[in-house]
């Protein structure tokens, strides 16, 4: 089953480019192997070669195969890597997820590496997946935040879309978000969108965060492109919902769990966010076993 993606206004769709993967991956490589592995090549003949097989101990969506692909070329090329399934796609316990042959050695060294890359996409797209389920039968969409392990953005927002979930911004600079903090310094809503303006006119995408329907009331009469309500209760959104109308697009984020996102998407917003996709995500369990030389 490949996951089905609804279409979002600003939803960023590509993947993370070719030499961005292999920078992180390298980076992480240096980090684990350092001057080398120590106890493989003590145990390991460099010639020895082996078979062995990466599979799903538990079942989830998949995401992350093109990382931990090259984990394994970047230790050594001959290494070969053949995929059973693709990224988005649900398996089962006991599953294979890929094929490896190559240097015995060499595919240890790579395998803790490309193992953490591969549970901790699995396991955000599988949360994703959860959620995206729980919004089945209503319009609202499931945004990520920049919630997410520091240097890995790419990845976990990579993996948030594989899971069916749409990104947020990637960062601060590609959208104007106003929070709280910024209002408190500006002084109110209403001069922080006016700083906004005053430097960028019309050229960028404005969001608002709003705590309570009276700042709501202030959004609106901004005209900005979206509205989030923060950590409002069900009664307040459905009334939020009833004041808009439809003029601005709204967004719920704050407290957002699988229990209770059905009941604030029937509320009719468009749009509901949630950190807890990628900032205390569990891994998929997935191992890698070497099963012979043939």
């Amino acid at each position: 089953m490949k996951i089905k993606h609804k279409k979002v206004e600003n939803s960023i769709i590509k993947k993370p480019s070719l030499r961005l993967m292999k920078k992180v991956v390298r980076q992480a490589l240096k980090e684990d192997i350092g001057k080398g592995d120590i106890t493989t090549e003590a145990i390991i003949p460099p010639e020895i070669t082996f078979q062995g097989k990466i599979i799903a101990k538990e079942s989830g969506i998949i995401a992350g195969l093109e990382v931990a692909a090259l984990c394994f070329e970047q230790v050594n090329p001959v290494i070969t890597f053949q995929p059973h399934c693709a990224d988005g796609q649900r398996v089962g316990k006991g599953e294979i997820i890929a094929l490896l042959k190559g240097p015995a050695g060499d595919i240890l060294k790579a395998e803790r590496v490309a193992l953490n890359f591969l549970q901790r996409m699995s396991g955000i797209a599988t949360l994703t997946a959860n959620y995206v389920a729980a919004l089945e039968g209503t319009s609202a969409v499931l945004l990520d935040t920049r919630k997410t392990a520091p240097g890995l953005r790419v990845f976990d927002k990579w993996a948030v879309r594989l899971g069916g979930g749409h990104n947020h911004r990637f960062g601060l600079y590609d959208m104007i978000l106003i929070k709280e903090n910024h209002i408190q310094v500006a002084g109110s809503l209403t001069e922080a969108v006016n700083r906004v303006r005053k430097r960028f006119g019309q050229k960028k995408f404005i969001e608002i965060e709003v705590k309570n329907l009276t700042e709501l009331q202030e959004a609106l009469a901004l005209k900005v492109q979206r509205i989030m309500l923060d950590n409002m209760n069900l009664d307040d959104i459905r009334q939020a919902v009833r004041i808009t109308a439809g003029r601005i697009p709204l967004e719920v984020s704050g407290n957002v769990t699988l229990d209770n996102i059905t009941a604030i998407a029937q509320c009719g917003v468009q749009y509901i966010s949630s950190g807890t996709l990628t900032h205390s995500v569990k891994a998929l369990d997935i191992s890698l076993l070497l099963t012979g030389t043939k």
